[in-house]
């Protein structure tokens, strides 16, 4: 494999004051256009998930990009969640608070099972709040929780601190 992680992570571009003014913006685009890395990130991934895994929880939306690629790798299914209203079926829903309001995130009610075992996957841990709503739809559905994978994590943000279960993240910055 030509691609270690140091060589993936240069890839990231940093987009100062994106979306908004004081926001240092990781774009990771750049990995999923050469599909060297992106073939090496995928293994990466694959390498991690314990094998005891029925289910990837795909956070909306570049969570899918990866988990799609690691669940083809190991032949698994993935779970999307998503926010309100693409889901066609019956939902379990979890509402968390952000910095300035609300946000509510979903996962079809059959989408797990009690004897389902899952890894949450996304790309970046920033402040934690998104991926510990993840938690608590996968709970309410009675799998069982093996973990977090993320690309990257903002180490600054503390994320990790609000989330319940192991986290592994190729990435600190």
């Amino acid at each position: 494999m030509n691609y270690s992680i140091e060589k993936i992570s240069s890839l990231i571009a940093h987009v100062p004051n994106f979306p908004k003014e004081g926001i240092n913006f990781k774009d990771i685009t750049p990995i999923l256009q050469n599909g060297e890395a992106f073939r090496a990130l995928t293994h990466y991934f694959a390498e991690s998930i314990p094998e005891s895994v029925t289910k990837l929880a795909a956070i909306e939306s570049r969570g899918f990009i990866f988990a799609a690629s690691i669940a083809h790798h190991l032949g698994l299914g993935i779970v999307l969640v998503r926010k309100p209203g693409k889901l066609p079926r019956e939902t379990y829903e979890h509402s968390y608070g952000l910095e300035y309001g609300q946000d509510t995130l979903q996962i079809h009610r059959d989408a797990l099972k009690s004897d389902d075992r899952v890894v949450i996957i996304d790309d970046v841990l920033a402040t934690g709040g998104t991926a510990a709503a993840v938690e608590k739809l996968c709970e309410v559905s009675g799998a069982t929780i093996l973990g977090h994978r993320f690309l990257m994590e903002i180490e600054s943000l503390n994320g990790r601190k609000k989330l319940n279960y192991p986290v592994s993240s190729f990435i600190r910055c």
